[in-house]
C-alpha cells in the first residue's frame, strides 16, 4: 500500500510541476521526471512503461507532421502573407480582426484538429497583431480557446476524440447528429465570454490598408502542404485510419520539396521545432499506466457501472463536468486515456462516452495546462516573446469555459 501512496505522489509532484513550472522549467523536464522515478525506483514496471509510451505513437507522429508544416510556413512567409489579408480584412477595427480570426480557428480545428490549430494559426495571428499594432493578447486568447471550444465538431478535430474512442469513433453521420448542437453552443458560448472579456483590449482601431505581401513558390508550397494535409486528414478519418502517419509523412513531404527548392540544410529549421512536446505527451502516457496499475481505473469503472444503472443520465452529467475540471489537473490527453479504459471495463452507454467526450475536449479551457493544444499554443506564443501566467489565463478561462460546458453538455443530454 505505501508503494501505491508513493506512486500517487510522485504523479501528483510532477503534474504540479507541469502545471507550475518551478524554475521556468519546461513542462516536459517535470513530467520526464515523475515518469523516470516511477520507473527507477520499482513502482511501475519499465516493460509497462515502455508499452505506455508506445501506446501514443500516433500522437507523437501526429504533432511531428503539425510541427514541421508549421515551422515551414512560418520560415517561408506564409503566415505573414495570411496576417496581411487578415488586417486588410480587418479595415482598422480590433473587434473585426477578432472575429476574422475567431472564424478561421473554428475552420482550422474543425478539419485540422485542436493542435494544428495552436501550432498553425497562432504564429499567424501574432504576425497579423503586430502588423496591425494591436494588442496581441485578446487575438492569441482565441487560437486557445477556439482550439478547445471547436474540438468535437469532427472526430479529427481533436485526437483525444480518437484516443476516447478507442481508435472506433462513431460514423461521421452519427457523429454529425449527436455532436452538432453541443458543437454550436460550445463555439458560441465561447466567442461571446471570450469577446466580453477581452472588450477593453479590442476598443479603439488598428492599422489598414497594409501593403500587400506577395507568397513566394516555396510559401506557395507550404500552403499547398497544409491544404492537402487537411483534405487527407478527413478521408482517412472517414474511413477509420489512423491520422499520425499520413500527417507525418504529408509534413516531412512538404518540408523536403522547400528545402530542395531552396538547396538549404534542414538543421535550422530541426533547431527552431519545439520537440520538448514529445517527451512530454510519452511521459504523460507513463503516468496513466500508473494509475492503471495501481488499481485506480478499475475502481473508476466499478463506480461509474454502479452510477450508470442507478441513474444514467445524472451519471453522464457529472461524469462529463468531473472529468472536464480533472483535465486540468493532468491534461486532457492522459484524462481521454482513463476515461476510455474505463468506459471500456464499465461497458458505458453512448450518452455517458459522449459526455466524457465534452468534458475532455472542452473542459481544458479553464487552464493552460489542460489540453495539449494548449501547451503547444503556449510554446509558440513563447517563441513570439508573449507569456501568459497560470492565474492569469485561470481568469479568463472560468468566465469562459463554464458557460460553454453547461450548454454542450446540456445539449447533448437532452436533445
Amino acid at each position: 500500500m505505501n508503494s501505491v501512496f508513493l506512486s500517487w505522489g510522485i504523479a501528483a509532484i510532477a503534474t504540479a510541476g507541469v502545471i507550475t513550472r518551478p524554475f521556468k522549467w519546461p513542462e516536459a523536464v517535470w513530467a520526464v521526471a515523475g515518469a523516470l522515478l516511477l520507473v527507477s525506483l520499482g513502482l511501475l514496471p519499465a516493460h509497462l512503461a515502455f508499452e505506455a509510451i508506445g501506446k501514443g505513437t500516433d500522437v507523437y507522429l501526429f504533432l511531428f507532421g503539425m510541427m514541421l508544416l508549421s515551422e515551414v510556413g512560418r520560415r517561408e512567409g506564409l503566415f505573414d502573407w495570411v496576417a496581411v489579408l487578415a488586417v486588410n480584412h480587418a479595415q482598422g477595427s480590433p473587434r473585426r480582426l477578432f472575429v476574422l480570426v475567431y472564424l478561421v480557428g473554428v475552420v482550422i480545428t474543425a478539419f485540422l484538429s485542436n493542435d494544428a490549430t495552436a501550432v498553425v494559426l497562432t504564429p499567424a495571428v501574432f504576425a497579423a497583431a503586430k502588423k496591425a499594432k494591436t494588442p496581441p493578447l485578446p487575438l492569441l486568447f482565441v487560437c486557445a480557446f477556439v482550439a478547445n471550444a471547436a474540438s468535437f465538431v469532427l472526430p479529427i478535430s481533436n485526437p483525444a476524440n480518437i484516443v476516447l474512442y478507442g481508435n472506433h469513433t462513431p460514423a461521421l453521420g452519427a457523429w454529425m447528429m449527436r455532436f452538432t448542437l453541443p458543437s454550436v453552443l460550445s463555439i458560441v458560448a465561447t466567442y461571446v465570454m471570450l469577446r466580453w472579456t477581452q472588450r477593453g483590449a479590442l476598443a479603439g482601431i488598428c492599422e489598414a490598408n497594409l501593403e500587400a505581401v506577395e507568397l513566394s513558390s516555396s510559401g506557395r508550397v507550404a500552403l499547398a502542404g497544409i491544404a492537402v494535409t487537411a483534405g487527407v486528414l478527413l478521408t482517412v478519418s472517414a474511413y477509420d485510419v489512423p491520422l499520425g502517419m499520413p500527417t507525418a509523412i504529408l509534413g516531412a513531404l512538404t518540408a523536403l520539396v522547400v528545402l530542395i527548392l531552396e538547396r538549404k540544410s534542414p538543421l535550422p529549421m530541426i533547431r527552431e521545432i519545439s520537440w520538448s512536446v514529445l517527451p512530454l505527451v510519452a511521459a504523460l502516457f507513463v503516468l496513466v499506466e500508473m494509475l492503471d496499475h495501481t488499481g485506480v481505473i478499475t475502481a473508476l469503472a466499478t463506480t461509474l457501472r454502479r452510477a450508470t444503472e442507478h441513474n444514467e443520465l445524472a451519471t453522464a452529467g457529472w461524469a462529463g463536468t468531473i472529468i472536464a475540471f480533472g483535465s486540468n489537473l493532468m491534461n486532457n490527453l492522459p484524462a481521454g486515456l482513463i476515461a476510455s479504459s474505463t468506459v471500456l471495463q464499465a461497458q458505458s452507454p453512448e450518452r455517458v462516452i459522449d459526455a466524457l467526450l465534452i468534458g475532455v475536449d472542452l473542459g481544458p479551457n479553464l487552464s493552460i495546462t489542460g489540453s495539449l493544444a494548449t501547451i503547444l499554443w503556449l510554446n509558440a506564443i513563447r517563441r513570439e516573446g508573449e507569456d501568459v501566467s497560470f492565474i492569469k489565463f485561470l481568469k479568463v478561462g472560468v468566465l469562459v469555459m463554464v458557460p460553454a460546458l453547461v450548454l454542450a453538455l446540456g445539449a447533448r443530454l437532452l436533445f
